[in-house]
């Protein structure tokens, strides 16, 4: 048994987790939803690894947000409510929410069930402590060379900020260890004060790390505020509902919004003038970046909008030759900046990186329901939907998602 804690701050979190928790009890309160662990890359996992999981999880339940914690949140993130950090004082993480197993051929499994204003806490959390665990219980741990990390990190934001590139670090997820994320943003954020440069290290997702080195903590929603909407009301009009709840909960702030989780085209017959003026921008995690831009700017002069009065923020698995390859043609067309996540955080010779993700596949809209409703979501990169293939291929038909 591993006794080192690997998660040890409540912030150690991404920023987005903690915004769709507010929008959750503002506008969904008694929301109850399933998520299940997927590796894409079907991975045997030691035996006992389940057990160590679990084991992470039970000391979860001793973090708690600090003072410091939550007047960096207030000063920094003046959209939230202050209902939201009393909220937040109260929190206690609870083992009882998560199953943990692994079946005969060493497949980890992991589902969490509960309030969704409780379990959505544990999704990048969780995820880091698989991560990290991995790397420790295969011996791998010590091919983690840091000063390397650091000097090619620093490299990297070298070469994104010399090409006139805004972008941040989203890489808490599926990151190689707490140390090593800690140190990309540690290079980045010396980089971007060695000089003036023409672009910008804007911060980092990681709300504890954006407290420690006095950087902006950033992010907004992820997939799951839709694809819960879609399982409770259905698909057809789930962008225009979250929308209007993202509206109600942060009143204009925030103004990112993640489209693409039922496809472009049931999100354009969503996006109508009133949205495509409140939201800052949109956000592309899947799909071919040029082509998903153009429908994008397409779609803003359709409504009389110019596209580059608007941000665009590029996330679809990005590392930095694609990230500067982006920004030389998208800035004719609009606000470029990026999200770059495991290009950062898990770049380390001899490491694989995890294929790992934790979706939400069924919610019901009180505890007092007897049944749940299935959910899932939609990629504009083929083979990469996440859900049952049934459930998949009715949500298909109910928005005419065409491959």
């Amino acid at each position: 048994m591993i006794e080192r804690q690997i998660i040890q701050h409540f912030t150690d979190d991404d920023l987005y987790k903690l915004s769709m928790c507010c929008a959750v009890i503002d506008n969904f309160p008694r929301a109850q939803v399933k998520y299940q662990f997927v590796d894409r890359d079907n991975t045997v996992y030691p035996e006992g690894f389940a057990d160590e999981v679990l084991h992470q999880i039970e000391l979860l339940e001793s973090v708690v947000i600090t003072d410091e914690e939550v007047n960096f949140m207030r000063n920094r993130c003046y959209y939230i409510p202050g209902w939201f950090f009393r909220y937040l004082r109260g929190f206690r993480y609870n083992r009882k929410w998560v199953k943990v197993w692994q079946d005969d051929e060493q497949h980890l499994h992991i589902e969490f069930e509960g309030n969704w204003s409780d379990t959505i806490l544990l999704e990048v959390k969780v995820l880091a402590i698989v991560s990290e665990l991995y790397y420790e219980i295969t011996g791998q741990a010590s091919k983690l060379d840091y000063d390397e990390c650091y000097s090619k990190a620093y490299h990297k934001a070298e070469r994104l900020l010399g090409a006139g590139c805004v972008y941040s670090d989203f890489g808490t997820r599926r990151r190689a260890s707490f140390q090593a994320e800690e140190t990309i943003v540690r290079a980045m954020r010396d980089c971007q004060n060695s000089r003036q440069w023409p672009g910008r290290f804007v911060g980092t997702s990681n709300v504890y790390l954006a407290m420690k080195y006095n950087l902006t903590p950033v992010g907004t929603m992820a997939h799951e505020f839709v694809c819960a909407i879609a399982g409770m009301y259905g698909p057809q009009m789930a962008n225009h509902m979250a929308m209007e709840a993202w509206r109600h909960t942060f009143r204009g702030a925030l103004g990112t919004f993640l489209y693409d989780s039922f496809g472009w085209d049931i999100f354009a017959m969503n996006f109508s003038e009133d949205f495509a003026n409140l939201f800052k921008g949109l956000r592309i995690d899947s799909g071919d970046n040029h082509e998903q831009l153009m429908k994008i700017a397409a779609k803003y002069e359709q409504l009389g909008v110019d596209p580059r009065s608007k941000q665009v923020i590029f996330s679809n698995a990005l590392d930095t030759d694609r990230a500067i390859a982006i920004q030389r043609y998208a800035v004719d067309y609009c606000q470029p900046s990026f999200g770059i996540g495991t290009h950062f955080t898990n770049d380390f010779e001899g490491i694989k990186p995890r294929n790992i993700v934790i979706k939400l596949v069924a919610v019901k809209i009180t505890e007092s329901w007897t049944f749940y409703n299935d959910t899932c979501k939609l990629s504009e990169d083929k083979g990469k939907h996440t859900g049952r293939p049934e459930v998949i291929e009715r949500f298909k038909k109910a928005v005419n998602f065409v491959e």
